[in-house]
Formats: C-alpha cells, structure tokens, sequence
C-alpha cells in the first residue's frame, strides 16, 4: 500500500488523538484497583496532624493500623508544606520505629526514650525517674533558686527579677506554647528569656 508523506502524517496525528481521548474519556484501571492485603497502606486509618520538628507547621499525615504506627508522610493539601517535608520531618518515622533487619518485621524504636533520666553530679550513669519525681525535682530547684536569687529593689529602683534563671525556647514550640511559655517565664521574674525559631 502506498502511503504519502503527508498522509503518513495524518494517520499517525490520528492515531495520536484517537490514544488521547481514549485515555481522558475512559476509566484507568489503576483507579479501579482495590487495594492488596500486602500494600503497605492497605486497611489504614489516616489522620491529619503537624510535624513535631520546628515551628514552621508542615502538614503530615500518619496512618495507623490497628493501633501501631505504620507510616507518616507529607499532606499534599497542607497550605505549608504542600505535601513536602525537609529531611528531619521525613525521617519521623525512625523515631518511633524501625524494622528488623533479618525478618523485615516493624519494631518500636528500642533507642527511644520514653522516662526522664538524669545524671547526678559525680556520677558517669544515668538515672531513670518517674515522671513525678521529675517534675518534683525541677520545680523545687526553680524554685530554690528563685527564692534565693529574686531580687525587689536594686539602687533604690524596683526591679521585682531574678537573674539566676535563664529560659531559651526550642523551635518545636508554637504561638500558642510560646506565650505559655513567656507569661511563666515573666511571672518568676526571669530577665533572660530567649527563643530559637526558623521562621
């Protein structure tokens, strides 16, 4: 069969077209695809929430089943991040687990801490506590030591301050813990109050 050049052209522009409106008008069989008992996110309840590295707010989305931990992601409808995350919020996941090398298997993370510890002075191990007992022992050291330290009047001027405690925030905090944060610090007293943010 002898074709031209130009209706070589034409049957292949026809072709061409024909493919395209085949793909646009009828159904992908890739949208029709239930999902494998062995995908990774098959039978997974998603929720939104905010990535805990920086103020910065990235939207992430985790999912769970059956009450583990199975993957977090970026939210691509997050106004922030549009589904993007930098490589600490990518590598969230790590923090609560990892998998087994040998069996594949997901693991709680077994270098996670999940108790106060603290090191005494002159000691080289570290001590576990309860969470009460953490608490107790930093509030009545900040408190001592207010106590000790809070000044009313200096040069006949009243000052009301106590210099001997200093409070630098962390960029995890957001607006709202800030300002908890700022009313607690300026209730003690406290005159060096800092803050590192990336934003």
């Amino acid at each position: 069969m002898a074709i031209s050049r130009r209706g070589f052209f034409k049957l292949t522009g026809a072709t061409v077209m024909a493919s395209i409106m085949a793909e646009f008008t009828g159904q992908s069989s890739a949208m029709a695809a239930e999902p494998q008992p062995g995908w990774k996110l098959a039978d997974v309840k998603e929720t939104s929430t905010i990535c805990c590295y920086c103020s910065g707010g990235c939207g992430t989305i985790v999912s769970v089943r059956d009450g583990v931990l199975v993957n977090i992601e970026g939210d691509p409808d997050h106004p922030i991040n549009r589904g993007g995350l930098c490589s600490k919020g990518s590598s969230q996941f790590g923090v609560n687990s990892i998998f087994d090398d040998k069996t594949g298997k997901q693991l709680i993370n077994p270098n996670r801490l999940t108790k106060p510890k603290v090191r005494r002075a002159g000691k080289s191990e570290w001590e576990e506590l309860s969470w009460d007992q953490a608490i107790e022992e930093i509030s009545s050291r900040i408190k001592k030591t207010r106590d000790d330290n809070y000044e009313t009047v200096s040069d006949g001027v009243t000052v009301n301050r106590c210099e001997a405690i200093a409070h630098f925030g962390a960029a995890a905090l957001d607006n709202e813990e800030g300002y908890a944060i700022q009313k607690l610090c300026r209730g003690l007293g406290l005159t060096y109050i800092e803050h590192q943010a990336r934003i």
